[in-house]
């Protein structure tokens, strides 16, 4: 059955086309983008909701479905979309980072130049029959210091034009290094250095509690005299009731907005200002920048609804096409192991380590420890999934090392899963046999070669004779046949472990009997 994909808002129809092509059901349905009952009441039936701005993906919506695997935004902003709440109920939120950074990047420059010679304004006069030469004086760029806010993808391509315009353009962002500002040909410096020293600031940050109101009343009050400030990214990153205080006394000689903190601004000061620019958020809308996002992100979802391939995700890591094949037995041997360790774990778990080896260590273990996370905590927190397995685990106080390791004698790739908590240490390890076989091949330092049925029993032991007859005859008298039977040892008369895959439902009578079995310690009943 091929999945289905909804489209809630104004798309390219190359993006329907393309998620045809690739054999996704797709329909597309605009209009429901502003409907949000009728949206609620389709949304059970898709396994991808494609949105641009128009929709809101909010957590009572997420809540109406349990199909819904991704969400894709044709844009950079997922202020729209509840990433928490989908976090947590397992759907995939993904963007299009690149699609429109040059065509926001060109609005940034070209609301810059209007700002600086007053364009708008002018226009309107000469429009009205004036002709007002010495009333818009302006100034010009050359010469002049840009402060650039955020230089990720859209502040780097303002940075490299605002050079070719010949100004001298500084930059704070905390995770630029000091080799990509020498690279970009800018000075990387503190927020209030730029504050300072910048002729003109652009913004160029997502919206985060940390970004937002970076331009606060106290931090308009750092800038020179003069300054003018440019937003082509999110509202809410200037305080709108100081950058309009700062208008009015002629700190701010002028503010060029394409966001607004309410869009659209419906009353605000702001858009009536003789000193500020605006325009209705078109940093993404050119022919070219539209196309691109609604291309990308129906690539991205046909991927990952097809193939398995993660790109752009916000809430989970990437998995590339090429990569996903080879992973995917892989993620089922770590959510296997977690669950081994998680179903046999009988107090909390304070600390685990994933060793990846071999081969393996090559490739993208973020997915796969996610996996073995989830699988490791969902016996007792039955909610708990992929997506939202690390963070479960940070909060819950589990520290998670993952380890590299070089090569191991037995096998092509092995992963090995250490876990302590309040009952000791647990190890455990397994590995993919050919035709994509997850097995596990070592607990506790025995070594087993047991493949994971859906229900198994597994059994703890002192090496014994006559354990695996009176074993099999419990089974056999309860009716309960064994699927297969994989047994292992430290040492001849040591400690033993025993894994059947059984068919059917183990009574815990039965259980009960194979405890009282002389010489066993430990019965449990594995589900996967």
């Amino acid at each position: 059955m091929a999945p289905r994909v909804l489209i809630s808002d104004a798309l390219s129809p190359a993006a329907v086309a393309l998620f045809g092509d690739r054999g996704v059901d797709v329909d597309f349905r605009p209009e429901l983008g502003k409907d949000r009952d009728a949206l609620a009441a389709a949304i059970g039936d898709y396994d991808g909701l494609a949105i641009r701005s128009a929709t809101k993906v909010t957590s009572k919506l997420l809540g109406l479905t349990t199909r819904l695997k991704v969400v894709g935004r044709a844009g950079i902003g997922v202020d729209n979309v509840d990433v928490a709440a989908a976090t947590t109920r397992g759907v995939i939120v993904m963007n299009t980072p690149f699609g429109n950074s040059i065509t926001t990047a060109e609005h940034t420059i070209a609301l810059m130049l209007a700002l600086a010679r007053q364009i708008p304004a002018a226009d309107a006069s000469t429009r009205a029959g004036g002709w007002e030469k010495n009333r818009f004086l302006g100034v010009e760029l050359t010469g002049k210091c840009l402060g650039v806010v955020g230089c990720g993808t859209i502040g780097s391509i303002v940075c490299d034009r605002a050079i070719g315009l010949r100004m001298r353009v500084i930059a704070f962002d905390p995770f630029l290094s000091p080799e990509r500002a020498v690279a970009l040909g800018i000075e990387k410096v503190e927020l209030d250095a730029l504050l300072a020293r910048a002729d003109i600031i652009t913004l160029h940050t997502p919206l985060t509690a940390q970004t937002r109101d970076i331009l606060s009343a106290q931090n308009l009050v750092k800038t020179k005299p003069g300054v003018r400030i440019i937003n082509c990214a999110r509202g809410g990153l200037i305080n709108e009731q100081a950058l309009l205080a700062g208008l009015d006394s002629g700190h701010v000689a002028g503010a060029a907005l394409d966001v607004f903190t309410a869009e659209p601004p419906e009353g605000n000061p702001l858009t009536t200002h003789p000193n500020v620019v605006c325009t209705p958020h078109l940093g993404a809308s050119t022919l070219e920048a539209q196309e691109n996002v609604a291309l990308q992100i129906a690539e991205q979802m046909s991927d990952f609804l097809l193939r398995g391939a993660i790109s752009n995700a916000i809430n989970v890591p990437s998995i590339s096409a090429e990569e996903a094949p080879k992973l995917r037995p892989f993620i089922a041997l770590a959510g296997n192991l977690g669950s081994f360790a998680g179903q046999l774990a009988e107090s909390s778990i304070e600390r685990i380590a994933i060793t990846y080896q071999g081969e393996l260590a090559a490739l993208n273990t973020k997915a796969l420890t996610a996996a073995l996370i989830a699988g490791l905590l969902r016996p007792m927190l039955t909610e708990v999934n992929v997506v939202s397995a690390p963070g479960v685990a940070r909060a819950r106080g589990i520290v998670i090392d993952e380890i590299l390791g070089g090569a191991d004698a037995d096998y092509d790739s092995l992963i090995t899963l250490e876990v302590r908590g309040g009952c000791g240490t647990r190890v455990l390890a397994g590995t993919v046999f050919q035709g994509g076989r997850p097995r596990l091949v070592a607990l506790d330092a025995i070594k087993v070669d047991a493949p994971f049925g859906p229900q198994m029993v597994y059994v703890a032991n002192q090496d014994r004779p006559g354990f695996v007859g009176g074993f099999a005859s419990l089974l056999g008298d309860a009716g309960i046949n064994i699927a297969t039977f994989a047994l292992g040892r430290d040492s001849a008369g040591g400690n033993s472990v025993a894994l059947a895959e059984v068919d059917g439902i183990v009574p815990d009578a039965v259980l009960k009997r194979v405890l009282a079995l002389r010489h066993v310690t430990q019965v449990k009943v594995l589900r996967f």
